[in-house]
């Protein structure tokens, strides 16, 4: 670990932390009211492998903190979480114990917080398999690519309730593809089979700094959704010049909702043209298809509607949870297309608007699609 590296927070860092402390706190609220509905498991786990010490040099408060923080601040994650936190580094999780120790109202926490001081490999990942985890959302940052795998992410989000939040290191994994000395690296991040599949196209195809990036998050994300992983979300930052991409976070998810969650919150963090969220993959192109649906404006948004749905009387809940998946648009690009369509006689609805309040559609509504014109 670099001496800077915790100096003090970036910009990225504070997105990064925003994003992983606010989609735990809207995810702990959904598989909270599930257990109490469902008179399941009454404990919910955060899992932090590579946490870091408890606050920047310049007093901010890391991720391990910001999660411990929001915790207390709620009567039921105090009484259901299990927070884990490791960090290879001796003087890291001797910095986080006394940072957990000195948080303000620690001690309404029914379940003491747990620091380890270890490497991440393939103890942990056996662990993991072999337990049956209670509701789990797991967040793994690494310095580079070491300890993340394939077989880390789904031991944990095979689970039911279970998330997965991951750095993606893309410049020194993409100079680890092209180094002997960390094949079994790469091997265990991406599959043998694919990650040799990209050091030959590498070898083989002389590519360009954008078309390398949009290859290896591209491989990275089917490799993820053959793993079981079946709503995927890659979030890309790039550097204050915007000249290169510095890293990516990877969401994985088996639940719709969580795929829906993270959504709207990595939405709420990303530039956007026309209302619709670029998640910053600017440069990827239609040869890389899952890339380049999150990339389509708003205005296509119409066609692929009449062109998919051709033919079929649906509602809003079930159109937007089966159509949206891969796609950029939230509920409100999808509600604004569709009420747009309305007003101009390309689709119907029952009951139209009016009588329903302009701009809205209510869950009982009918949504009707023409059929394809020969």
């Amino acid at each position: 670990m670099s001496e800077s590296f915790f100096e003090e927070q970036s910009g990225q860092s504070l997105i990064k932390a925003e994003i992983v402390t606010n989609y735990f706190s809207v995810w702990a609220k959904v598989i909270i009211s599930s257990q109490i509905r469902l008179n399941r498991e009454n404990r919910v786990a955060y899992i932090d492998l590579f946490a870091g010490p408890g606050r920047y040099r310049n007093g901010a408060l890391s991720t391990p903190l910001m999660i411990l923080q929001r915790a207390i601040n709620d009567a039921d994650l105090c009484e259901r979480l299990v927070a884990i936190f490791n960090d290879k580094d001796d003087e890291n999780s001797e910095s986080l114990r006394k940072g957990i120790e000195g948080l303000p109202g620690i001690e309404k926490l029914k379940h003491r917080p747990q620091v380890y001081c270890g490497e991440v490999g393939e103890d942990i990942v056996q662990t993991f398999e072999r337990q049956k985890l209670v509701p789990t959302f797991l967040f793994v940052d690494p310095f580079g690519y070491k300890g993340l795998s394939l077989r880390l992410v789904n031991s944990v989000v095979k689970h039911w309730g279970c998330d997965c939040v991951f750095f993606f290191n893309y410049n020194r994994i993409s100079m680890g593809l092209g180094n002997r000395e960390v094949e079994e690296h790469m091997n265990s991040l991406f599959g043998k089979e694919r990650a040799d599949i990209l050091r030959e196209r590498f070898n083989s195809t002389a590519l360009q700094p954008f078309e390398r990036e949009a290859f290896i998050v591209d491989e990275m994300k089917c490799a993820l959704e053959e793993m079981g992983g079946k709503f995927v979300i890659p979030f890309r930052f790039r550097n204050p010049a915007d000249t290169r991409t510095t890293h990516h976070l990877f969401f994985v998810s088996k639940a719709f909702r969580g795929y829906e969650i993270m959504r709207d919150i990595m939405y709420a963090h990303s530039n956007k043209e026309q209302g619709v969220a670029k998640f910053e993959y600017n440069p990827a192109d239609a040869r890389w298809p899952s890339l380049f649906e999150l990339l389509r404006p708003l205005e296509d948004l119409e066609e692929m509607l009449l062109n998919d749905l051709a033919g079929l009387t649906t509602q809003f809940s079930p159109l937007f949870e089966s159509h949206s998946v891969g796609k950029p648009y939230v509920r409100k690009n999808y509600r604004e297309v569709l009420c747009r369509m309305e007003k101009e006689s390309k689709i119907r609805m029952e009951p139209p608007s009016p009588p329903r309040r302009s701009g809205t559609i209510g869950k009982d509504v009918k949504i009707i699609f023409p059929a394809r014109s020969q």
